[in-house]
């Protein structure tokens, strides 16, 4: 949980709920930290989710998953859950 108070999702009105739809995890039913902190701007939650989509796009030296693992032991590595 990070430092820094944001609205939850449920919360979210205009442009910001029009947002929540593309980067909800389905699995959990909720949005990840890393993407709510970015609810007090919702340019800023737009940029983040555009920049992650182009990111995780496989290319032909790492596909999607591979990318994903990277992520996620970074993540660890970080003590961050992701």
């Amino acid at each position: 949980m990070p430092w820094i108070e944001a609205p939850h999702e449920d919360e979210w009105d205009d442009d910001l709920a029009e947002l929540r739809d593309e980067i909800i995890d389905t699995t959990h039913d909720r949005v990840d930290w890393i993407m709510r902190i970015h609810a007090l701007d919702a340019g800023s939650l737009a940029a983040h989710n555009a920049l992650y989509r182009q990111v995780m796009k496989g290319t032909a030296t790492l596909r999607k998953v591979e990318r994903e693992m990277i992520a996620m032991v970074v993540s660890q590595v970080n003590d961050c859950h992701y």
